[in-house]
C-alpha cells in the first residue's frame, strides 16, 4: 500500500491522500487484488465476527442503558472496520492503547465478552473493581491498555511503551488509537514529535469519524487532511477507507511490519463516519445534519459491505449468517444475566492497589465509610 511521504519516498501531494480502497461501497472488488492481501478465509471470517459482535453488543448495550440498566455506554456502530481490520493485523505480542471506541478490538484479540459486559455494570467481577466509566476494558490477555477519558493521554504513553521496547529490543509494535478531535490535543503533538525524533515503533491509527462530539472536523484543522499533520512531523501516513476492512487491515500490515523493521512510527487516518450519537449522553440530532447520517447507514455500511464480498466469494452463506448472529445473541444474553446478577465490589477494594499494604489512616477511613453507609443487599 502506498503511503504519504511514505516509505517509497514519494513526494507529498494532495492527490495521494485520496483513501485507499479493496471493497468500494457497493460491494465491489477486484478479485486479483484481494487475493495479493493474502488473507486466508479463516480469517476472513474471524474479522466478520468480530466486527458483528461489535454491532449486536452496541445494540444490546444502547437498549440496557435506555432502560437504566447500565449507565453509561459510547457505541462504535459505522466504524466495525476500522476497529477490526487495524486489530487484525497486529501480532500477538503487540499492545493497543485505545481511545473511546475500540473495545472490539480487545475482543477481538482476547478479551472475554464476560470480562467486557462485567466492566460495563462495575461489579464484583470487574477487574478494574468499578474504577472506571463503562466501555472502559483493560485486558493483559489481549494486551490492551485501559483508556482515559482524557483525550489523547494515551498517545504518549503508546511512545513511551514503543521506546521501551525499542531500548530492551522487543519487537513489539504498539498501536495509539484516536479519534479526529484527539489531533487538536497538546498531546497529540508530543507524541508525534516525540516517536518521529526516536523512531519509536509505534503506529498511530485515527479513526475520522468527523464528529468530535458536536465539533465537525472542519473545526478540527485546516490540514487537507488529518494525514497531513503526521507528515509535519516527519511521519509517513497512509489514508484509507475506514468502512472498507479490508484496506484497514492492509494499511496497519504495511505500518506495522514498516515500524517493526525499525523504520520508525507511521501514521493511519481511517476515514470513516460516527453514525451514532458520541455517546448515550448525547444527542447529535442538535447539532448535525442527520440526513448525511441516514446515507453513511444506507450506502456505506461497512458490515454490509463486507457481508456482500463474503458471499461473493463464498465464504457466507445465508444460514451461516443467520446462525452466527444467534450464536452471539445467545452469548451476549448470557454475559449480561451473569453479570447482572453479580453484587457490588468488595467496599475494601476501594483502598486497595495504592500501596502495597493500605496504612491505618486509609484502615480507619474504610471503616467511617462503612458505618456511614447503608447495607448493600445482594441485587
Amino acid at each position: 500500500m502506498r503511503g504519504i511521504g511514505s516509505v517509497e519516498g514519494c513526494a507529498p501531494s494532495i492527490e495521494h491522500f485520496a483513501p485507499q480502497q479493496y471493497i468500494a461501497p457497493d460491494g465491489s472488488f477486484d478479485p486479483a487484488r484481494v487475493a495479493a492481501l493474502g488473507i486466508p478465509r479463516e480469517q476472513l471470517m474471524k474479522m466478520y465476527r468480530g466486527m458483528l459482535l461489535i454491532r449486536i453488543i452496541d445494540e444490546r448495550m444502547l437498549t440496557l442503558q435506555r432502560q437504566g440498566r447500565i449507565s453509561f455506554y459510547g457505541e462504535a456502530r459505522g466504524q466495525e472496520a476500522a476497529v477490526v481490520g487495524t486489530a487484525a493485523a497486529l501480532g500477538p505480542n503487540d499492545y493497543v492503547l485505545p481511545a473511546l471506541r475500540e473495545a472490539g478490538a480487545a475482543l477481538y484479540r482476547g478479551l472475554p465478552l464476560s470480562a467486557y459486559i462485567a466492566q460495563i455494570y462495575g461489579n464484583e467481577n470487574d477487574l478494574t473493581k468499578g474504577r472506571q466509566m463503562p466501555c472502559h476494558p483493560g485486558s493483559r490477555v489481549s494486551r490492551y491498555v485501559t483508556m482515559s477519558s482524557c483525550i489523547a493521554t494515551q498517545l504518549p504513553h503508546a511512545v513511551g511503551m514503543a521506546m521501551a521496547a525499542k531500548i530492551r529490543h522487543d519487537p513489539v509494535v504498539i498501536a495509539g488509537y484516536m479519534g479526529d478531535g484527539a489531533t487538536s490535543e497538546g498531546d497529540f503533538h508530543v507524541a508525534l514529535n516525540f516517536a518521529a525524533v526516536f523512531k519509536a515503533p509505534v503506529v498511530f491509527v485515527c479513526q475520522n469519524n468527523q464528529w468530535a462530539i458536536s465539533t465537525p472536523v472542519s473545526g478540527q484543522t485546516a490540514s487537507p487532511t488529518i494525514a497531513h499533520k503526521a507528515m509535519g512531523y516527519g511521519i509517513p501516513a497512509l489514508r484509507v477507507d475506514g468502512n472498507d476492512v479490508l484496506a484497514c487491515y492492509a494499511a496497519m500490515r504495511d505500518a506495522a511490519a514498516y515500524a517493526r523493521a525499525g523504520g520508525g512510527p507511521m501514521f493511519i487516518e481511517a476515514l470513516t463516519y460516527r453514525v451514532s450519537a458520541h455517546s448515550t449522553s448525547d444527542d447529535p440530532s442538535r447539532y448535525r445534519d442527520e440526513s448525511v447520517t441516514a446515507v453513511w447507514k444506507s450506502e456505506r455500511d461497512p458490515l454490509v459491505r463486507f457481508r456482500h464480498f463474503l458471499r461473493v466469494i463464498g465464504a457466507l452463506s445465508e444460514g451461516v449468517d443467520s446462525a452466527l448472529h444467534e450464536a452471539i445473541e445467545a452469548e451476549i444474553k448470557s454475559a449480561v444475566v451473569s453479570q447482572e446478577s453479580a453484587g457490588p465490589p468488595e467496599l475494601s477494594s476501594l483502598i486497595e492497589d495504592v500501596f502495597a499494604t493500605p496504612t491505618a489512616a486509609l484502615g480507619e477511613q474504610l471503616v467511617e465509610v462503612a458505618a456511614a453507609l447503608p447495607s448493600r443487599p445482594h441485587p
